[in-house]
């Protein structure tokens, strides 16, 4: 039993005449046995909470920084009517600070054996799934002075999944893309490039691209288009290890490469490649892999809307090893790790070889503007000391990338918001230039 506020403003009320005119047990009990009277009709009258039925529909999924809406039925199958305040509680994360309160808890005025309907909006903070946790109801009679109160477990799961803030990106990169495929005026020439098409001979044209025996059948000077090759094989291999965990802003480092991940992904099968994906650091903690293109990027966004960081130091020779497996033949293989000096030098330079022997390395990596405002801080002592440190970290990412790019690793070093549209632009300059 639960009594309510206006069950002490009564006995407030009630013992101020007592405790002023007739100071007595008498009083007391004159006051308060008909008060508690009413308590125990009012509870008796009040529906009952157990026997309440529940069911849910609504969002499974939901974009981060999207709102959920999740439908929560109530059936009231007792012969007394339901009049309720309703708790449908979730993770503090499933809502903005401080909006979590009037967000879950309902009102609800249910007559006998009818429904009723309440919805719940979620806005989640965090990646990753969200599941309810229980339903307290509290079942208040006429009067308004005591309720019944229960809680009920009603399971459901919404799913947040990645931002993918860099869609924006997207049409231009295509624009691009449709030209290097040869279906604009735009057509390039490389090693590892398919034969397009034969067209008159251009002044400027390279005549290492004249088809003397098309040349031969006709009167013009013939010359062969070529496009860049398709169905090449891409794996996006994300460290998750400890550095993925470190924040740049308001975004983990992990997150924007996820956000280039999904960019790189819808680019490249659009480009009629195959892309696999490898979440690893001492283990696998993901995996997509032979999807069809129509169910590739749904797949991806799945897999990756669960994934976190993990507090370890990456396994760099068991991240090479998975990554061979993944990539039996040649391949681009996308690296998203960081350019921390020790962790490259230590782990990732001495298996390089490795990967480097067969396959094409694209290394993108997250780095934190505020460095750059701190190598270019003046004024005071504190800002003297903070543009040393800054040129300091600057000049070990910069040695750090030269050391990788010397082992044939093309390297992009991006903020959170140009590391995405950097890696596609990568892509396309790889693609163009007939390395993949």
């Amino acid at each position: 039993m639960a009594l309510t506020g206006r069950t002490a403003l009564l006995a407030a009320l009630g013992s101020l005449p007592v405790g002023i005119l007739a100071p007595s047990w008498t009083g007391m009990l004159a006051v308060n046995a008909p008060l508690s009277l009413a308590i125990l009709c009012d509870y008796a009258l009040a529906a009952p909470v157990r026997r309440l039925q529940f069911t849910r529909s609504g969002d499974t999924t939901v974009r981060l920084g999207e709102s959920a809406q999740v439908q929560l039925t109530v059936v009231n199958p007792s012969r007394r009517r339901l009049r309720a305040h309703l708790r449908d509680a979730w993770p503090p994360s499933s809502w903005l600070p401080g909006a979590g309160r009037a967000a879950s808890r309902h009102q609800v005025d249910v007559p006998p054996g009818e429904r009723r309907r309440v919805t719940t909006h979620l806005r989640p903070t965090r990646r990753g799934d969200r599941e309810a946790e229980q339903i307290t109801v509290r079942s208040y009679g006429p009067l308004g002075l005591a309720a019944r109160q229960g809680s009920h477990h009603v399971p459901w799961k919404v799913r947040v999944l990645p931002p993918f803030t860099s869609r924006r990106h997207l049409p231009s990169r295509l624009a691009r893309l449709r030209e290097l495929d040869g279906r604009t005026s735009v057509l390039t020439r490389g090693e590892g490039t398919e034969f397009d098409s034969l067209r008159a001979y251009v002044p400027g044209d390279d005549t290492r691209s004249i088809d003397w025996r098309a040349t031969a059948r006709q009167s013009a000077v013939a010359v062969r288009t070529w496009r860049p090759e398709r169905d090449r094989h891409l794996l996006i291999v994300l460290d998750t290890g400890r550095t993925s965990a470190g924040r740049v802003g308001d975004v983990p480092r992990l997150d924007a490469s996820m956000d280039a991940t999904l960019l790189l992904t819808a680019l490249a099968t659009r480009a009629g490649d195959r892309v696999d994906l490898l979440a690893y650091d001492r283990r696998v903690r993901a995996q997509v892999r032979g999807r069809a293109t129509g169910e590739l990027l749904p797949a991806m966004v799945d897999a990756l809307a669960t994934l976190e960081p993990e507090l370890v130091e990456t396994d760099a020779r068991g991240l090479s090893a998975a990554a061979l497996t993944h990539a039996p033949r040649r391949s681009l293989i996308v690296l998203l790790t960081s350019l921390d000096a020790a962790s490259v030098e230590e782990g990732l330079l001495p298996v390089l070889p490795r990967l480097t022997q067969r396959h094409t390395v694209l290394l993108g990596a997250v780095q934190d503007p505020h460095v750059e405002e701190m190598a270019g801080a003046r004024g005071t002592v504190d800002a003297i000391y903070e543009a040393a440190a800054g040129a300091q970290a600057q000049a070990a990412r910069r040695r750090t990338a030269d050391q990788l790019r010397r082992h044939g690793v093309v390297v992009v070093d991006g903020t959170p918001d140009s590391l995405a549209p950097a890696l596609a632009d990568a892509y396309l300059a790889l693609k163009a230039a007939g390395r993949l």
